[in-house]
């Protein structure tokens, strides 16, 4: 860490990445290399706002569970016999063994190290030979259990039991994307992967329409143009933003065709079938909604220079009963993973490039208008973190560049 970056007058200097994007620069490089940084950003984003785990539908029935982890946080998710949906640390509070891993359906949780017994709501229901141990009272104990809440059939948690519910905030994203009937939709199990850079590179590329028709120029691509992008405001209260993005005719999709190839989802108006919707809620929620296919990405910081992301795909009730799915489902993956591995390349690159003596706060396209919005959200929450370790009443303001 350089010294002195975590100071007053660093968090002051982030004042100019949330001004208007025509004079508004880009975060510090040491935002998305620093290992003391990303330590202080899981007190100011990853402990206290709500961070997607999965979705509902993987936890259908009773007994049915799955693992997951962020910010080195091992967690598990289940469905109790009452129905309740639960969140949990996975450790078990007796040695620190994981009590579970990977997904499946289960009576209750046996820790493998010394066979403790957990109920699916956390509860311990058995540990054996502990009859000598003064004062143990096993009803005191139990799995630590976290914030949990559904918003369009995703699972969020939060670490902070105090967290103010999500879904209010999501109001304005949630009426965007309400024809496609996100808690109906449907999709196989996703796919999981580990990438060499920072959370923030990779989901800022998530929301980047600037790059669209630079980086992915082409038959798979050239359908929706960077200039055809816009950017709806988000309030200081907000938990999401959006980005539309037209397209040169109506039910575009990725793939050879350039036309929906699946099932469009059946409620959307003239409006969306004329554009795609970039919904993302920070800092772990990417959503791409086109008219035949939505593809979401659930981001899992693991360092300062790492992440975890699962990649999954939804499409219109009944869409998967069709014999010829996979095949169709595999023409619209097979040109998307042309396009994401054109983003993997570049966001490698980046992350070299963030760790040069060279990089430097950039300035913005009106086209990066997603990044002003992930700037505004973030930057408070960096500031008013700061303000709480320092024991400051407030942070001072930068000089603002006219």
């Amino acid at each position: 860490m350089t010294p002195g970056i975590l100071s007053d007058a660093f968090f002051a200097s982030l004042d100019t990445s949330v001004i208007g994007l025509d004079r508004a620069e880009t975060l510090p490089p040491a935002c998305y290399t620093d290992p003391s940084f990303y330590e202080f950003e899981k007190e100011a984003l990853f402990n206290h706002e709500w961070l997607c785990v999965g979705r509902e539908s993987w936890v259908r029935e009773a007994g049915d569970y799955f693992t997951t982890q962020i910010i080195g946080e091992p967690i598990i998710v289940a469905r109790t016999r009452k129905n309740e949906l639960k969140a949990m640390s996975a450790v078990c509070q007796h040695r620190a063994m994981l009590v579970a891993e990977g997904r499946g359906n289960t009576r209750g949780f046996v820790c493998p190290y010394h066979h403790w017994v957990y109920g699916l709501d956390g509860a311990l229901i058995n540990a054996p030979a502990m009859e000598r141990t003064c004062d143990f009272d096993k009803k005191m104990v139990r799995l630590p259990a976290l914030k949990v809440e559904v918003w369009l059939g995703f699972i969020f948690i939060n670490f902070d039991p105090k967290a103010a519910p999500l879904a209010p905030r999501l109001a304005k994203v949630a009426e965007a994307v309400a024809s496609y009937d996100l808690e109906a939709a449907e999709g196989p199990p996703p796919m999981t992967g580990s990438f060499a850079w920072n959370w923030k590179v990779m989901f800022e590329n998530n929301n980047d329409g600037y790059h669209a028709n630079k980086l992915h120029h082409g038959p798979l691509h050239d359908f929706v143009p960077s200039e055809l992008a816009t950017f709806p405001e988000s309030g200081p209260t907000d938990a999401g933003f959006l980005r539309y993005n037209g397209t040169t005719h109506p039910d575009a999709s990725f793939n050879p065709t350039q036309k929906a190839v699946l099932p469009i989802f059946p409620k959307l108006t003239e409006v969306d079938r004329n554009r795609m919707t970039f919904a993302n809620v920070p800092p772990t929620l990417s959503l791409v909604l086109t008219n035949d296919l939505v593809i979401f990405l659930i981001l899992r910081a693991t360092g300062p220079e790492s992440l975890e992301q699962d990649t999954g795909v939804l499409v219109a009730p009944g869409a998967m009963e069709d014999p010829a799915f996979e095949h169709r489902l595999d023409m619209i993956m097979t040109s998307a993973g042309k396009i994401i591995a054109q983003d993997m390349h570049v966001d490698g690159l980046v992350q070299v490039g963030l760790r040069s003596r060279f990089a430097v706060r950039g300035r913005y396209s009106w086209q990066e208008g997603a990044q002003g919005q992930f700037n505004r959200w973030m930057t408070p929450r960096y500031q008013a973190a700061w303000r709480r370790m320092a024991g400051h009443a407030s942070t001072p303001k930068a000089a603002v560049v006219a």
